[in-house]
């Protein structure tokens, strides 16, 4: 048996204190045409589904939260109870589609069985057809995810962006041992000093860290994007290229993710002043998710991932500027400790009695928080078109889950040759989210248009100017 961790379980605990919570992520696989006999699909998903852990066990609690859940073989697993079939009206456009992912994923999924289903939807436009696969956050995060759905795929292994990642490659600086022993003692003196400078350094970074993260969750954001969440869903999508993305970067010396998250922003200043509000700075601090998942452990069916809280530059005009401040904004969280301070908490709570640490969250999931407006989540995806039954995925759009009063959730999903942003919100806080998506896709476009433009130094000058006062 194979207990959770402390965070695998405590998406569990988030979901039981809202009733209008799903905690499910998904995975939505448009696909081309004809489909294939449902009959011989369910048969392939089943023998595909035995192979990938956590697809055919079952959750058990403890009493009184005794003990960790652990995962238990299913004696009874029947594929049945996991796929399923909808058809949706014509035309079959994209509206009717997300109006349906959208439903499916604000259902809770059946804690009796193995937590994960796959929806065929058929009756797309252009003769396709789409699989939406959904699973339990407690199973994996972003990274972990994709490995576990690209295992219904067609060939053994699907390569992903996620060696690439900046975020997976980066961790803490440890102190670095003797590579030999001497047998000078002033030698080893120096070293102790050392190791002690450099944990005491990290323990302070992790502490400033943490009073960062519980002053963002105390502090109210001035803006109309948080509050409480019902139980239904709205849901779109935007694409763009990354190598329109990558034009971007290189004029402006930025990451992938300082790109989508400045289109974010921009897109979300657009739809505040569209509904008479003007952006403040403290409108739009975003919960990033930050993996700290090592290299040798992609495939592993878990969560391994810290949080950063920075304000995004909502309050900027200049799209430049914006995109300059997101950069340095990022690179001030990532120093700060808030990273270092998720990852210590979580760590340190798997040593204490499960009893003290499932209490605990539980309580403090239910406080309300209006310092955090919206998650912002990169998940590197398949970095080549992939295939299901030998029929081409033309798309591939991340559906994340909202809680704890976030009633935006924005996945970015890299697939192939482009950056996908899936995003989920609540039906009736954020009943404009396709106009949220197509802002993404504009601002992205304006990026291009500035860094292929005239100009382009003098702007570049000026944004420079502003990100630093």
């Amino acid at each position: 048996m194979e207990q959770l961790t402390t965070l695998d379980a405590g998406f569990l605990e988030a979901e039981d204190s809202d009733r209008h919570v799903s905690l499910a992520i998904g995975g939505l696989a448009v696909i081309d045409g004809p489909a294939p006999d449902y009959d011989v699909l369910v048969a392939t998903l089943a023998e595909r589904a035995t192979s990938i852990p956590r697809f055919t066990q079952v959750l058990h609690t403890h009493l009184f939260d005794l003990g960790a859940p652990e995962w238990l073989d299913d004696a009874g697993f029947d594929i049945a109870h996991h796929v399923h079939r909808r058809a949706l009206p014509q035309p079959g456009d994209d509206a009717a589609l997300f109006r349906l992912v959208a439903e499916i994923m604000e259902r809770r999924l059946d804690r009796d069985r193995p937590l994960w289903e796959c929806w065929v939807i058929e009756g797309l436009a252009e003769g396709r057809w789409a699989m939406l696969t959904k699973l339990h956050h407690c199973i994996a995060d972003g990274i972990s995810a994709t490995h576990v759905l690209t295992g219904l795929c067609d060939g053994a292994d699907v390569g992903t962006f996620a060696d690439r990642i900046r975020a997976a490659k980066e961790s803490d600086p440890q102190p670095s041992g003797p590579s030999g022993l001497s047998l000078n003692p002033l030698s080893w003196i120096g070293g102790m000093w050392r190791l002690s400078t450099a944990v005491t350094s990290a323990a302070a970074r992790a502490t400033m860290g943490a009073v960062e993260i519980a002053a963002a969750v105390a502090s109210p954001a001035d803006s109309s994007l948080t509050g409480s969440v019902s139980n239904l869903r709205r849901y779109s999508a935007a694409q763009v290229s990354l190598v329109d993305v990558a034009t971007v970067c290189q004029q402006f010396d930025v990451t992938i993710n300082d790109v989508a998250l400045a289109a974010i922003t921009d897109s979300f200043r657009a739809l505040l002043m569209h509904r008479g509000e003007q952006p403040h700075r403290n409108s739009l601090r975003t919960l990033v998710p930050v993996s700290v998942r090592s290299a040798d452990a992609f495939d592993k069916p878990d969560n391994r991932v810290s949080v950063m809280l920075p304000y995004l530059p909502i309050e900027l005009e200049d799209p430049v500027e914006r995109l300059l401040t997101v950069h340095s904004r990022l690179a001030r969280t990532k120093s700060s400790g808030q990273r270092q301070a998720g990852s210590a908490f979580f760590a340190a709570a798997n040593y204490i009695p499960f009893a003290w640490t499932a209490w605990t969250v539980r309580l403090l999931t239910r406080l309300p928080q209006l310092g955090i407006v919206a998650l912002a989540t990169n998940v590197p995806g398949p970095r080549h078109r992939i295939s299901i039954m030998g029929r081409r995925v033309v798309r591939l759009l991340p559906v994340p889950p909202i809680a704890l009063q976030l009633r935006t959730g924005i996945a970015m999903l890299s697939y192939g040759e482009d950056l996908v942003f899936g995003v989920t919100a609540d039906y009736d806080a954020v009943p404009d989210v396709d106009e949220l998506a197509h802002g993404i896709e504009r601002a992205v476009a304006r990026l291009v248009a500035i860094s292929e433009g005239s100009g382009l130094q003098e702007q570049r000058v000026t944004a420079q100017t502003g990100a630093l006062n």
